[in-house]
């Protein structure tokens, strides 16, 4: 009995480091940074009893078998979304000079910056849900709705009521949803949906033989889409909450947008793309844009995600940085950048550009706090002003590069939303929209505080070993 015993306990010493040398392997090929390939690949080694679940569930970030149909030219997706495209070129719009250098995001979307749209600055709950519940009110024809979460509560059964309202009405309804970040969402609540003819969708990020075990990937979009003519994104979810009804969160700060015109055709095909994923379904309604302004401004939609052959979205914001001129204001709730925006930071506030930084100052995720306090220190010591929002929480991601352009979507400054989510980001680039940025930020920062240097070294030093042991786990926050 004891031999057999020791055998088994041998045979399971002998599987396990065999599977932690294949994930090795495996991490070897696929991790996109050194040091995380170099700690994955020490720890599997060592000790693969607790590194080889660990790794299978949060370490990959190569989301398998997800069909990017702008990207992809051997799938029936991309002959789909080959022809929708094509509508849309007469739309396709240029840049003054000054602002040509923008136009390398073009090449990141695989999307055409469009012209002849309307753009709305949405600021806080009540202006931006009062916009979405109206224009789903106003949709004759089909509805298009993905939140990253939506929670069964006042707000959430006030969106389900007027979905079923419009799916009763004959409007044809598609309802996405991410289900890690909706698993709080009631199966009534689905069901009542289904029931009244509204098609329902969760994201479903671990179908696949590849992405079985991974519960780190999630779709982080917001999006609404009405009739093809009308379209919402931005950082609301649905939820109580984000009216800045949650006593232990307070008020609620965050930022959303409204389109109109040709670019609403963009945020179509990437609910198409994530709609396929989820249900094997090409959507295929009457999808003519329409020119929502003679003299409308010009709108690029950035889709992003770990499907991408590049890391977008980090990209995007390195881009960003180093295009600016003048300044780069950005705002975000998690703030755990990789190395290169920390140095794209660094070096265009090094070369004279206003380069500040909005974060809140009660956080709702204490890691990505304390974590930020591993490296503001030498992003001061560069010039980087970092303002630490006073009034409730901040929750918007927006950026503005010099006068014209502007960012509003989801993608925060982290880890997260630079590797692991499906991310989404409007880019108008018109002067006036700029100056209503502006004044949001501004009214933002004269809300808040303004970091010193001794906020990072007067803290005292097991805060300082702290925060650099929740940076070392920045990948997985």
């Amino acid at each position: 009995m004891a031999v057999t015993r020791k055998r088994a306990v041998l045979a399971g010493v002998l599987i396990a480091h065999t599977l932690g040398i294949l994930s090795s392997i495996d991490a070897l090929m696929s991790t996109r940074t050194a040091p995380g390939a170099v700690a994955w690949i020490v720890s599997l080694s060592t000790f693969p009893y607790v590194s080889v679940p660990a790794y299978w569930v949060f370490g990959r970030n190569r989301f398998n078998g997800y069909v990017i149909g702008r990207k992809e030219g051997d799938s029936r997706l991309y002959l789909e979304l080959s022809n929708k495209m094509a509508h849309v070129g007469q739309y396709a719009t240029s840049l003054p000079e000054a602002q040509q250098e923008l136009l390398v995001m073009e090449r990141l979307a695989k999307l055409p910056l469009l012209g002849g749209n309307r753009a709305e600055l949405l600021i806080d709950g009540d202006a931006a849900f009062d916009s979405m519940l109206r224009g789903i009110d106003a949709a004759e024809r089909y509805l298009l709705v993905q939140f990253y979460i939506v929670r069964d509560d006042a707000l959430g059964r006030e969106l389900q009521r007027r979905l079923i309202g419009r799916a009763q009405a004959g409007v044809e309804v598609h309802f996405l949803y991410d289900e890690i970040g909706s698993y709080r969402l009631s199966r009534r609540y689905l069901d009542e949906l289904r029931h009244a003819g509204v098609q329902v969708r969760p994201f479903h990020s671990t179908q696949g033989s590849g992405n079985r075990f991974q519960l780190n990937f999630r779709n982080h979009r917001k999006i609404i889409v009405a009739d093809g003519r009308y379209g919402w994104v931005g950082g609301f979810n649905v939820g109580d909450e984000y009216l800045g009804r949650d006593p232990g969160i307070g008020p609620w700060r965050d930022t959303h947008l409204k389109l109109e015109g040709p670019a609403v055709f963009s945020l179509q095909l990437s609910f198409l793309e994530d709609w396929h994923w989820a249900s094997g379904e090409i959507l295929d309604f009457d999808w003519q844009p329409a020119t929502a302004s003679e003299n409308g401004v010009p709108v690029l939609i950035l889709p992003s995600g770990p499907a991408d052959r590049f890391e977008t979205a980090s990209l995007m914001v390195q881009h960003a940085l180093a295009s600016a001129q003048r300044r780069a204001w950005i705002a975000s709730p998690y703030f755990v950048p990789d190395e290169s925006v920390l140095n794209a930071m660094k070096l265009a506030a090094l070369r004279g550009v206003d380069v500040r930084v909005l974060i809140p100052e009660r956080p709702d995720n204490v890691l990505t706090w304390l974590a930020a306090y591993a490296f503001i220190g030498p992003l001061l010591e560069a010039g980087v002003q970092v303002h630490r929002y006073q009034a409730g929480f901040l929750h918007g991601k927006t950026m503005l590069v010099d006068e014209a352009a502007s960012a509003v979507g989801t993608v925060n400054l982290d880890n997260r939303s630079f590797r692991l989510n499906f991310e989404i980001t409007a880019w108008v680039l018109d002067e006036e929209f700029g100056r209503r940025m502006e004044a949001m930020f501004e009214a933002d920062f004269a809300r808040s505080r303004e970091m010193s240097p001794l906020d990072v070294t007067g803290q005292p030093w097991w805060f300082r070993v702290a925060s650099r042991a929740a940076y070392l786990a920045a990948p997985v926050l």
